[in-house]
């Protein structure tokens, strides 16, 4: 059987300083877990928003408490560090720019972290410490362009690698840069093997389709769709991929985000609330069998974790194996570019020499 925990009225940050988790269990959880068994944790929180350096102090916590109670996994939700802007309009409309909107993408830019960098040598350390896999949703810059990442870490402190969104959601696609197919990896771990998909990119079948051809056990989808339609996404993917799915969502109240004039937050939260909730968390992780171990949590911040029977991969794929028995390659085939995409490439010229000249 499956242990799972899940969170009960633990209050939400105030200035980046995380509260200590209240965490129930439902099912009694006694020590280490079982070799045959990975405890995983997922960290339902806010960014600190414009400010990194405490974002990346509050993910250390969250990681500390985590391990301390026996993760070995740890996944944070989608743009975690650098934030995920919702309600942030850029001052942007159809051939319309403004000076305050490229003021707040400044701000935005500033929040971002190069991959790699020391951010992310931050984060190595952090694993490292605690012993755990991580895996990070942030907002990367590759110069002057920022891309929707999650970062991928080994327990020996090592940045194992990352990968890029395919293609950002709506608005997204003004702010963020698209991926290609260089960055899609699963990492064979010693808790198994490991990839993610970020938010939108879950409802993508191709996508999905080259995961699972990857061989992923531990399927990470860091995204910012809390609607209950998302749950019924998250389901579907354990059961067609045979796969365990941790989906990590942020929890933000309207004070976690910075004062401006220009959000669009009025078709989202009840405006007559003091401090509504912008971002509804829904942070869930579901077996290979479809069952919810944990979550999920629509209510506060803090952690949700469970522990996966590595053991129910193969049950599930009795029945179905969507890239083994149960394809059909004679009818259906896929092809994936993992090649990267270089706007410019420069092909040096190089001068012969004058033996060379005289063959």
């Amino acid at each position: 059987m499956s242990s799972t925990e899940e969170i009960v009225n633990n209050p939400t940050s105030v200035d980046g300083v995380v509260p200590s988790s209240t965490v129930k269990n439902t099912t009694p959880v006694d020590g280490v877990a079982p070799s045959s068994t990975v405890r995983a944790t997922i960290v339902q929180s806010s960014t600190v928003y414009n400010d990194t350096p405490a974002t990346l102090d509050k993910a250390e916590k969250y990681i500390s408490e985590a391990a301390s109670k026996g993760a070995k996994i740890v996944l944070f939700p989608e743009a975690f560090i650098g934030g995920y802007p919702r309600g942030f309009r850029f001052g942007l409309a159809v051939g319309v720019h403004n000076v305050d909107g490229r003021d707040e993408f400044r701000k935005y830019h500033a929040s971002a972290i190069q991959v790699p960098g020391p951010e992310v040598e931050i984060l190595a350390k952090a694993a490292g410490k605690h012993n755990v896999h991580l895996v990070m949703g942030a907002i990367e810059k590759d110069g002057y362009t920022l891309y929707c990442t999650a970062l991928f870490f080994s327990p020996e402190g090592r940045f194992m690698g990352k990968h890029r969104k395919v293609m950002p959601t709506s608005l997204e696609r003004c702010i963020w840069g698209q991926g290609d197919g260089s960055t899609i990896p699963v990492y064979d771990t010693p808790i198994g093997k490991l990839g993610a998909a970020i938010c939108w990119e879950n409802r993508m079948p191709l996508y999905r389709t080259a995961l699972y051809a990857k061989g992923i056990e531990i399927y990470c989808a860091p995204t910012a769709d809390y609607s209950l339609e998302w749950q019924a996404s998250m389901i579907h993917i354990a059961v067609e991929g045979g796969c365990f799915v941790l989906s990590a969502h942020q929890f933000c109240k309207r004070r976690d985000f910075p004062e401006h004039p220009d959000y669009l937050f009025n078709d989202i939260v009840d405006e007559k609330h003091p401090d509504p909730t912008v971002s509804g968390g829904g942070s869930v992780i579901i077996s290979p069998l479809g069952q919810v171990l944990a979550g999920p949590n629509y209510e506060s911040e803090g952690l949700l974790t469970a522990d996966l029977d590595l053991g129910d991969i193969a049950r599930a794929k009795l029945y179905f194996d969507v890239v083994g028995h149960y394809a059909k390659p004679d009818v259906f085939n896929l092809t994936v570019n993992e090649h990267p995409k270089k706007p410019v490439t420069f092909v040096t010229k190089v001068e012969k020499s004058e033996d060379d000249s005289n063959k």
